[in-house]
């Protein structure tokens, strides 16, 4: 349930696991597409709710300074492509987002985790982050991530790495 690199946090020198996923606009996007470049990995719980929403708004609206660094942001939530390519259009993103239906990737990053609300426990995706080296090493992780001010902060440690 929380395997994969949330077991690995404290050798943050670990090596991303791989994945391909299906993306927003069709296609797919995967790991060995950002070779060479640093690499924002945020997991979000469900398109189009409040914090979703702002900090999907917040990595776009940073998207170009982030781009000035060598980096790029890659959203990553278990809703379908057509739910994200509404998601995407509704509040004119302009950040990549992909889907992972299949809780693969998502249990290979620990954000697939027991949750619990009015309590009833149930899996979900947890909203995490993870900053990726140019060599495709994990260069820092934010296991729990508020939303106010986090897209700031990730971009503040990508201009450091």
């Amino acid at each position: 349930m929380c395997r994969g690199i949330v077991t690995h946090i404290a050798a943050l020198s670990s090596k991303a696991p791989a994945f391909a996923l299906a993306r927003d606009g069709g296609g797919t996007v995967s790991l060995a597409d950002f070779a060479g470049r640093k690499l924002v990995l945020y997991f979000y719980p469900r398109a189009d709710t409040p914090g979703c929403t702002n900090e999907a708004i917040d990595f776009s609206r940073l998207k170009d300074a982030f781009a000035a660094v060598g980096t790029d942001i890659l959203g990553i939530s278990a809703d379908p492509i057509p739910a994200q390519d509404r998601f995407k259009a509704k509040h004119k993103l302009t950040i990549a987002l992909a889907s992972d239906e299949t809780h693969r990737m998502l249990q290979a990053y620990g954000a697939w985790q027991e949750k619990s609300m009015y309590g009833r426990k149930f899996l979900g995706i947890v909203r995490m982050t993870f900053l990726i080296a140019r060599d495709g090493r994990i260069a820092k992780v934010w296991p729990k991530v508020k939303v106010s001010g986090h897209a700031a902060e990730v971009l503040a440690a990508a201009k450091a790495l």
